[in-house]
């Protein structure tokens, strides 16, 4: 009997949420390793409109962050851009998007990866009972952080890095290298567009 009779196979995709002002390759390694380590069919890097946290972060125009990001996943078939917060636009909650891309992609088995730092607010998180029954929750193991939780968590190892987007802002404002920073073409954009000169 012909085995493509039955469900089709579900996807497997993981969604790693930020505001990457600017994408750096810390960002790029973690999603690489967990669509490795998980054996994902996809991973998307899903950039923010507005961060819905109390402590409003300034950021840059969507349209840079989105740039950046094309230019750093190009050349690697594993990773891809989610787009879905941006086009809301405003502030967006985890549970709000995820519903929304459950519902598009009801196929989709979807893997939410956050930093072990996360995990102990993850009791604050929007409606998180909800959204752990629609996600798999991913944490990225952190030296300085337990892995207690009261939800479940796939837990992956990552090579700890202290590399983030406000240190590489600080150090373009300072006139500092940020080659091996972040992918060359992110460098290049930032040089060109006249990005972060004056964040001090």
């Amino acid at each position: 009997m012909p085995e493509e009779v039955g469900t089709p196979a579900r996807k497997q995709v993981g969604i790693l949420g930020g505001n990457f002002n600017p994408v750096h390759w810390t960002h790029l390694m973690i999603a690489d390793q967990v669509g490795q380590s998980l054996g994902l069919d996809k991973v998307y890097l899903m950039p923010s409109f507005l961060p819905p946290h109390v402590d409003e972060k300034k950021t840059i125009a969507a349209e840079h962050r989105l740039a950046m990001l094309e230019l750093a996943v190009e050349d690697n078939p594993l990773l891809a851009i989610e787009t879905l917060e941006l086009e809301r636009k405003g502030k967006s909650y985890t549970y709000e998007t995820m519903k929304a891309l459950k519902e598009k992609n009801p196929e989709t088995d979807y893997y939410f990866i956050i930093g072990g730092d996360m995990v102990e607010y993850l009791p604050k998180w929007h409606r998180i009972e909800e959204l752990v029954e629609l996600v798999n929750f991913v944490g990225i193991k952190r030296l300085d952080y337990g892995t207690e939780t009261p939800y479940p968590i796939i837990w992956v190892d990552v090579p700890e890095s202290d590399l983030s987007s406000s240190m590489i802002r600080k150090k373009v404002t300072s006139g500092c290298s940020i080659r091996y920073l972040v992918p060359d073409k992110v460098r290049d954009y930032i040089q060109e567009k006249e990005l972060y000169l004056d964040e001090l």
